[in-house]
């Protein structure tokens, strides 16, 4: 069965967070929790917050150990961008995109995947 978390708006831009859930996917939990705690970039963190949440769902419904289950999807869709105006010389405005990510984790039984 499919265990799943969504972390949604999170301040990140998509592909700073993609560059991390490239490395976890197709790992045990467990395993990817560990290599996330030693990953220098900003996102491992956000995203081992996502994985916990994913297998604590798992843990909810007392199906196994949630650490040998696999990561089966990890993906991460572009959420709305904030936008703010900078001033410039002469009375003139720069936007400054503030991109956000929607962050999501799928878990799925080591029996299933077999």
């Amino acid at each position: 069965m499919e265990y799943r978390a969504i972390l949604r708006y999170v301040r990140i831009t998509p592909r700073k967070a993609r560059r991390v859930t490239k490395l976890i996917k197709g790992r045990k939990a467990g395993e990817a929790l560990t290599s996330l705690k030693f990953m220098p970039y900003r996102g491992a963190a956000i995203i081992s917050k996502v994985l916990k949440s994913a297998m604590a769902n798992a843990e909810q419904k007392e199906v196994g150990d949630p650490e040998e289950m696999v990561i089966t999807r990890a993906y991460v869709n572009e959420g709305p961008m904030r936008k703010k105006l900078f001033p410039r010389a002469m009375g003139r405005a720069n936007i400054i995109k503030k991109k956000t990510s929607h962050i999501t984790i799928v878990l799925l039984d080591k029996e299933d995947n077999e």
